[in-house]
């Protein structure tokens, strides 16, 4: 990871909940000058703390780490609240029912904004009985490529991976509305809501 917990975050958040340093090391075992450490950037808690200073602060261990408040959004798990997180380095691509903090390969992966497609990024989707066929007229060479294509619904999550010199394209069962996601490595995360009911045959 490229950052741990800031003291920023543990300051802030022991003087919304009115502690003082003494009180907030009362409550999860250490000394006053440890917490004046981790607020000064002297020092870090200790990974076995992040439990009991979380609760301490009354925020998630997921807050602690990012840094900053994590407004929880998904309580249903909505599958249509999907993140994705890719990995520079290694091409790693994670899905989420919503914000987390994700590290792959030493750093801490910002959410994937996903955008409209362009006309270069353009996708075709064709119904059969039981599935609908994606295609992606896009190069596929090895600079050039697109990585994967996901079909999310309410309840179901799928990703096909797809690699250089292979065919852009993937198939799906049909099963009602949701949106399509599609990553090209150099033009980044792309996004389209389909209802199966108006794809044509």
């Amino acid at each position: 990871m490229n950052h741990y917990v800031t003291g920023a975050l543990i300051k802030t958040m022991r003087e919304a909940q009115n502690l003082t340093q003494t009180e907030l090391a009362g409550k999860i075992n250490v000394s006053d000058k440890a917490v004046s450490r981790w607020e000064t950037g002297r020092g870090f808690p200790d990974i076995t703390l992040l439990e009991p200073l979380a609760n301490a602060l009354k925020i998630s261990i997921t807050e602690l780490l990012s840094g900053g408040c994590v407004t929880n959004r998904n309580i249903s798990g909505n599958m249509l609240r999907s993140c994705f997180y890719i990995c520079p380095v290694c091409g790693n691509i994670i899905h989420t029912m919503g914000e987390a903090v994700i590290s792959c390969c030493g750093i801490t992966l910002p959410v994937t904004e996903a955008e409209l497609p362009d006309e270069a990024h353009q996708i075709q989707i064709e119904k059969t009985e039981d599935e609908y066929f994606i295609t992606i007229p896009h190069e596929m060479t090895k600079q050039h490529y697109i990585s994967f294509i996901a079909s999310i619904t309410t309840e179901r999550a799928e990703i096909v991976r797809l690699y250089p010199e292979g065919n852009a394209q993937a198939r799906f069962p049909l099963r009602g509305n949701g949106c399509l996601y599609w990553y090209c490595n150099h033009h980044g995360l792309m996004y389209q809501p389909f209802n199966t009911r108006k794809v044509s045959s």
